[in-house]
């Protein structure tokens, strides 16, 4: 077989860096679990027409079809599903719009407001680049609300975000920043201007950081119709930001400059004020109001929210979502939410080619048992048994090869110690006897041990993560 040709955007982590993305994904589960979201998981595919029915999604989405279509005769779907029948599917770009399809099917059984995190694989047809992938791991928390949703939600949660990162601080994470703006502001203001293409004006905002000012100025001009003045004004909204309400100052005398205050701008500046107060109590310094965050997906109504890293700011936001009130609705409910999405494979990507953080060793093993000869294979077996029987992590080596191999295949593995069983007639031991001697190969000490009462070192019983000191 030929050397396969890689895949790009396909992100496959060697051991080592896998080892890193679960303590990531253990640490974010375990935070949501204590603010009491409550684990789901959805299909992977949904209808191409609800994929594409919010957001400017439609050159993302990886349509799903059989290598051989139906043919006539082909063995009728089960009694009951006609979706895969006369629908076309595509992998779900993110799990915002599949949870909210979830929340329709399963609304009278669930409790609300519902609080749901969910950890999955999630596909876009993007470019890849630097922290960009084709196929990534995703973690989302939301809440959703029947009917309504109280505001203080779009409060928690980018602090249950805040509480989820700052835990990864203690092996090397960097600080993050999460920069929180409100779509009620951003369309009070643009209407107070005169601007009703608000979602075009939102997105040209949104590219901001990728163009430039003047690139986007140019943009509002030609595609949204604004004047130069409108332009400029759009791009001074954008220009605020701060840590405290003095924003709101800010947003305000700049509205009443322009003749631009409306009911809707003051309603946004008093949600953006309240988010911004108890940020800064809760978690000072870590969120920022920033006027210029818009979200390009079209469903987000009020709060929005993008999370970048200290340091790495030229990644992008690893973190990013909003309040939305529409997007789960079947007609006569309508299930108001505000979720947030960590892309977990970008903050991966990035803590292992930054060399921020790695992993103690890349398997579980804590100990390689040494095997003496194939003859006694089963000694070493019943060690390792009965080391596993007590929750630690242990292999049997592969061959019955010299020690001194066998210590080496422990090395190049990173196993930290090795196991010598005695043999029968060695001080009187028994076919059934436990004990040998252990071997730190790293330090080099080596003590007698018995396999039902020896324990490791509470470091080395797992792989852990530990910050990259920095030379």
């Amino acid at each position: 077989m030929a050397r396969p040709t890689p895949l790009s955007g396909f992100p496959e982590w060697l051991p080592d860096g896998r080892v890193v993305e679960q303590h990531v994904l253990d640490t974010l589960r375990r935070t949501f679990e204590l603010h009491g979201f409550a684990g789901i998981e959805t299909r992977a595919v949904e209808p191409l027409d609800q994929l594409l029915r919010k957001g400017e999604t439609s050159k993302e989405v990886y349509v799903l079809r059989r290598l051989q279509e139906e043919q006539a005769g082909d063995v009728a779907p089960p009694r009951g599903d006609t979706g895969a029948a006369d629908k076309q599917l595509g992998l779900h770009f993110d799990l915002t719009v599949p949870f909210a399809r979830y929340v329709l099917e399963n609304a009278g059984r669930l409790a609300f407001p519902f609080k749901r995190y969910q950890i999955q694989k999630v596909w876009r047809g993007e470019r890849p680049q630097d922290g960009r992938f084709r196929e990534f791991v995703q973690a989302d928390i939301d809440v959703v609300g029947a009917g309504e949703l109280p505001y203080h939600y779009e409060v928690e949660l980018p602090l249950v975000m805040a509480e989820a990162l700052g835990a990864l601080r203690d092996v090397g994470v960097p600080e993050v920043r999460i920069l929180v703006n409100n779509r009620k502001v951003a369309e009070g203001f643009y209407r107070g201007l005169g601007l009703d293409d608000v979602e075009g004006v939102l997105r040209q905002v949104d590219k901001l950081d990728k163009i430039g000012p003047d690139a986007v100025a140019e943009l509002l001009q030609a595609e949204q119709g604004a004047t130069p003045e409108q332009a400029k004004a759009c791009l001074e909204l954008a220009a605020i930001s701060g840590t405290d309400t003095a924003v709101v100052d800010r947003v305000r005398a700049l509205a009443a400059s322009y003749d631009a205050v409306t009911e809707l701008l003051e309603t946004g500046l008093g949600e953006l004020a309240a988010l911004v107060e108890a940020a800064a109590r809760r978690a000072p310094g870590v969120v920022v109001a920033d006027l210029k965050i818009a979200r390009g997906l079209d469903y987000y109504t009020g709060s929005v929210y993008e999370t970048v890293l200290v340091g790495h700011e030229q990644l992008g936001s690893i973190c990013s979502g909003g309040r939305y009130d529409t997007l789960a609705s079947d007609g006569k409910n309508t299930y108001p939410g505000v979720g947030l999405s960590i892309g977990v494979s970008r903050l991966v990507s990035r803590l292992l080619s930054a060399g921020l953080v790695a992993a103690t060793r890349g398997v579980p093993t804590a100990v390689l048992v040494a095997v003496t000869d194939e003859a006694h294979r089963d000694r070493s077996d019943a060690v390792a048994a009965a080391l596993r029987a007590r929750g630690i992590p242990a292999d049997v080596a592969p061959t019955a090869a010299k020690f001194g191999k066998q210590i080496k295949v422990a090395d190049r593995r990173g196993i930290p110690f090795v196991w010598f069983p005695a043999q029968p007639g060695e001080d009187g031991a028994t076919p059934e006897a436990l004990a040998g001697e252990v071997k730190d190969i790293r330090s080099g000490e080596q003590a007698e041990a018995d396999a039902a009462t020896w324990e490791p070192p509470a470091a080395d019983r797992f792989p852990r993560v530990v910050p990259v000191a920095a030379d």
